[in-house]
């Protein structure tokens, strides 16, 4: 039974890291004293090493230890045998590269499914998709594939922002460029606003936080969910 949060961030403005969200990760982690961390997407470029010490600090106010994937032998068996596990955002094209490379990826998903807590934060939120094709990231790194674990039936993209009304800005809003998948792709698409995430529970999964979340589907006109609501698309 699949329990994870999908969060579009891991911190809010005016807030420290995973602060909003740590009343929810008390309960949901309640039972965990460790979690394994994936830092594969170093946002930054920071090495595995800061990134993990980084994520430590708000994890301890919650009584919980991390301990970083780069620091076990094995880490297939890292993922098999974590208690809880939790990837941070960054650059989703670097993090999936990594998990192809470390041939991981499957045992994630699989592991996932079989019951472990996740967490994912921003590209840790867009491995949990059909694809990663609707990160907002740049492509600094070219992936085996662009299919990710599939662990809900719609594509993330997180960080998703509305068009700024009276703005000058004459480029492509977050809404046109997914228009513009849905010119060559049929997979819909979740637009999740900073300080909303997902609650998944096996099937069914609902919005939570303050703000609505915006649905996208191949020829069909955008729409809201009202959070505390089922996502069923």
């Amino acid at each position: 039974m699949k329990k994870m949060i999908i969060a579009s961030t891991s911190t809010i403005h005016g807030s420290g890291p995973l602060e909003y969200l740590l009343p929810t990760l008390s309960t949901f982690f309640k039972e965990v004293n460790t979690v394994l961390f994936i830092p594969y997407a170093r946002p930054g470029g920071i090495s595995y090493d800061e990134y993990t010490e980084k994520v430590s600090v708000p994890f301890a106010k919650i009584n919980i230890k991390v301990k970083g994937i780069h620091e076990f032998e094995n880490s297939k068996e890292a993922i098999q045998n974590a208690e809880a596990i939790f990837t941070g955002g960054g650059n989703t094209f670097e993090l999936v590269n990594q998990l192809y490379k470390n041939d991981v990826l499957l045992t994630l998903k699989n592991t996932i499914k079989s019951g472990t807590p996740y967490l994912g934060t921003s590209a840790g939120s867009n491995i949990c998709g059909i694809t990663m094709m609707n990160t907002n990231d740049m492509p600094i790194v070219y992936p085996p594939s662009f299919t990710t674990m599939g662990l809900i039936p719609f594509n993330i993209n997180a960080h998703y922002l509305d068009p700024i009304e009276n703005s000058t800005h004459m480029g492509e809003t977050r809404e046109t460029r997914i228009k513009e998948y849905h010119v060559f792709n049929e997979t819909s698409v979740l637009g999740l606003r900073e300080g909303s995430w997902l609650e998944v529970n096996n099937n069914n999964i609902i919005l939570q936080g303050e703000l609505t979340a915006r649905v996208f589907q191949q020829g069909k006109a955008p729409y809201e969910i009202e959070s505390g609501v089922e996502v069923a698309i």
